[in-house]
């Protein structure tokens, strides 16, 4: 009888709680050239984003910024209503970066490197029998139990790419951030990693995903911003929970955004040139 109104009361909590994600016109510099432009990005609680863009959009450096490896040059970062400089529990956050070897080139099992990823959680660095018990769930949440006691040298790329997603699970974080988790996965990989984020999910997990392309995480995921040239062209729903533009294409959108204010054309006349094809149009970068 009690059910709905706690679920409803439990809804409300959550919209009212801070953001586990909010980067406010957060700016950023590389080798004295402006990367990021004013960003602004918020993830709420159990949320899925998805960060789209060409190469060079400021993905990877929005991502780098929000945990605190690229240093801003402007603009506020906040992690669970928290302002990054005051931020200390990273145990509450995971982070898959790009593909890279699972052990940095240093002999280890699978096991080493994942309980790696449960340390922050490990009173006084000391890892207890939840502390393991933790490691192994995340290796069985990535399919690679049976490969516990392995060398890591000796799994596939998509099998490393795993073990790096155990390492950050091992941590049990409130908010997991990937950085191009399907980059040269092979499709079975991508199938396996869509299970394993569908089980995080409704765990409650909060999650924010670097994509190329949407792929198998398509139906995961809730909303969509694009980047170019190291701005936000579009923020919003993702494609399968609208019928609009589809966010992953963020030129096509950002021109239906630029023309959507202009008068429809005559009846018996073409539509007008897109933005694109006209110069200085929507495609074209902005200045610094």
């Amino acid at each position: 009888m009690n059910a709905a109104p706690a679920s409803a009361a439990s809804a409300s909590a959550s919209a009212l709680a801070p953001p586990v994600v909010a980067l406010r016109q957060v700016t950023a510099d590389l080798g004295g050239r402006p990367v990021l432009r004013g960003i602004d990005l918020t993830v709420r609680r159990g949320e899925v984003v998805a960060l789209l863009g060409a190469n060079g959009s400021g993905k990877s450096t929005t991502v780098r910024t929000l945990i605190g490896r690229t240093p801003v040059s402007g603009g506020t970062v906040e992690l669970f209503g928290v302002p990054q400089h005051r931020f200390g529990a990273w145990g509450r956050l995971g982070y898959v970066p790009q593909r890279t070897t699972a052990a940095g080139g240093v002999p280890a099992t699978v096991t080493e490197v994942v309980t790696a990823g449960r340390l922050a959680r490990a009173r006084f660095g000391v890892l207890r029998r939840a502390d393991r018990a933790a490691v192994h769930r995340a290796l069985e949440l990535v399919g690679l139990a049976e490969r516990a006691k392995d060398p890591v040298d000796a799994l596939s790329g998509g099998q490393q790419q795993r073990v790096l997603i155990a390492r950050a699970l091992a941590a049990e974080p409130e908010l997991l951030i990937m950085d191009e988790p399907l980059a040269g996965v092979d499709l079975a990989s991508q199938e396996l990693l869509a299970g394993t984020l569908r089980r995080l999910i409704a765990d409650g997990t909060s999650v924010l995903l670097v994509l190329h392309e949407l792929g198998p995480l398509e139906p995961l995921i809730d909303r969509c911003v694009v980047l170019r040239d190291g701005r936000v062209v579009l923020d919003g729903a993702a494609p399968h929970r609208t019928d609009g533009p589809h966010p992953a294409d963020g030129s096509r959108s950002a021109d239906a955004t630029d023309t959507a204010d202009g008068p429809p054309p005559e009846p018996g006349t073409a539509p007008p040139s897109p933005a694109a094809d006209r110069p200085g149009g929507a495609d074209t970068p902005d200045r610094p």
